[in-house]
């Protein structure tokens, strides 16, 4: 039997950066993967979806009309897309498989990686079997596991996804070409975000369907209408307060029947549908039972603050991370449990992990950023606050670019400290910008540290520089001239 200091089980975003972080401690390192290197983080998921939008979003500026230059003959093809999604997702898994390459076993003395594709499965705390992607058995040992398989699209009860016709966001490029009519249920953001894609293209017909009155309803109104009000500009038919009843297929169409909180319905004919209701654990055949492990009622794995397994057993050998944890389902999220799992087994990591001030992305039209509280968030803590909102209208560098359709909006702590709570943002560079208040935030800086800083001009930040003077009384156009693009306000439990 093969033994590897510590075997890691999927390739994703967690597992990944685990096997890497461990062969920074010289560890033998091997990766167990059931499908594709680099999980739902690469060839199904963030960096094939987010290709897509760039694609989408590159299509959308190229066929604009308002900058006085009008492109003529502009075509796409879905599999042309398709193939370039591809090709950067096959990059990525190059990249890391060149790495691994580069530390095997056979060239490295300090520490190795390798990979073996199959699917693991837990004899005891330190043997699993792996049944390999060419049918045989192989069993392997280590002192040390982590299990990092990550999350798959949830089911929609009686609805059978088949990637022809009806499909999850692992199968969006199993589709042969852009759908005439599209509907996708779900609204948080994989939903949201696929809406925007194929509603830049214009080749297709969106609908989306809203369970609740809103779009990504975990943020606060101003930010969910905001998305509402441009997916809608965009061309999105957005479908409120709307539940689905069935799909029921015909050979040249879907019937979709929907189901309203007001007490009608509606039966729309579209040729695709998305399911896209969220992401459940990938705990399924890894023979947990066999090591004490139940994950819980949601069905993750629960861990420590170290990211060590809770266990029936004592077990102190056993790590998870990632998606699979139950935490905010972040790429980001994923990358700091792996690190902190390898560090956590050699060195015994002294202090928590803190992912309360961990940044989000969206990408919408124009894209999201958030980071810190919302005000949902700081009201439901009981915390007074005050709230600023600047308009990109009102940006030079947005003025510009002719691109002003966003904002940033801050919350600080209404009492003498004046604390930097959250940051949400719209608009061009916001998922490049947003880094800066999230580093604020985990200084703890106040109102009056920051705003020592001087932003270069002509830039996006500028909006930032002015939003936090806005809380102050500081800033250069004042909310009395411009009602409709700044405002500022408070909120006390």
């Amino acid at each position: 039997m093969k033994h590897f200091d510590v075997i890691i089980i999927g390739s994703g975003p967690a597992g990944y950066t685990a096997a890497v972080r461990a062969l920074d401690f010289s560890k033998n390192v091997c990766i167990i993967e059931a499908k594709e290197l680099g999980g739902t983080g690469v060839m199904n998921g963030a960096l094939s979806s987010k290709t897509l939008w760039e694609l989408s979003h590159d299509y959308s500026v190229a066929a604009s009309i308002d900058r006085g230059f009008r492109a003529s003959g502009l075509i796409v093809d879905f599999q042309k897309v398709r193939k370039s999604t591809i090709a950067a997702a096959k990059t990525k898994q190059l990249q890391m498989l060149s790495q691994i390459e580069t530390f095997s076993s056979q060239k490295c003395k300090n520490g190795s990686l390798s990979i073996k594709f199959g699917q693991a499965r837990f004899l005891n705390n330190k043997e699993i079997e792996v049944l390999l992607s060419d049918g045989k058995k192989e069993n392997l040992s280590a002192d040390y596991f982590v299990i990092a398989t990550g999350s798959k699209p949830r089911e929609y009860p009686g609805i059978e996804v088949d990637q022809e016709r009806i499909f999850d966001s692992d199968g969006i490029l199993n589709m042969k070409k852009f759908p005439e009519r599209l509907i996708i249920i779900g609204s948080g953001i994989i939903g949201t975000e696929f809406a925007t894609i194929f509603s830049n293209f214009k080749q297709t017909e969106v609908h989306l369907l809203d369970r609740a009155h809103r779009v990504i309803p975990f943020e606060d109104d101003d930010v969910s209408d905001f998305v509402s009000k441009n997916l809608e500009n965009n061309g999105v038919i957005i479908h409120h307060t709307a539940n689905l009843r069935s799909i029921k297929k015909h050979k040249d169409y879907l019937e979709v029947v929907l189901d309203y909180a007001a007490g009608h319905s509606k039966v729309l004919e579209v040729d695709a549908a998305l399911i896209s209701i969220g992401r459940v654990p990938n705990t399924e055949n890894l023979g947990l039972e066999n090591i004490g492990i139940t994950p819980n009622e949601r069905g993750f794995l629960e861990i420590e603050a170290n990211c060590l397994l809770k266990s029936e057993k004592e077990i102190d050998n056993i790590f998870a991370a990632g998606d699979v944890t139950g935490y905010a389902q972040l790429v980001s999220v994923a990358e700091l449990q792996g690190r902190y799992a390898s560090k956590a087994m050699i060195h015994k990591n002294p202090y928590p992990l803190d992912y309360s001030n961990m940044s989000t992305l969206m990408f919408f039209k124009p894209e999201v950023a958030a980071v810190g509280m919302n005000e949902k968030q700081a009201q439901k803590a009981g915390i007074a606050y005050k709230a600023a909102y600047y308009s990109n209208e009102l940006v030079s560098r947005a003025i510009a670019m002719r691109n002003t359709n966003g904002f940033v909006k801050i919350i600080v702590s209404d009492d003498k400290e004046e604390k930097i709570l959250g940051m949400r943002a719209a608009g061009p560079q916001a998922s490049a910008f947003i880094v800066s208040i999230a580093h604020l935030i985990n200084q703890g800086n106040s109102l009056n540290d920051v705003m020592r800083v001087v932003h270069p001009h002509p830039s996006i930040t500028e909006g930032i520089q002015e939003c936090l003077r806005i809380l102050q009384n500081k800033s250069v156009f004042k909310a009395k001239s411009f009602p409709e693009l700044i405002r500022v306000w408070s909120w006390k439990p």
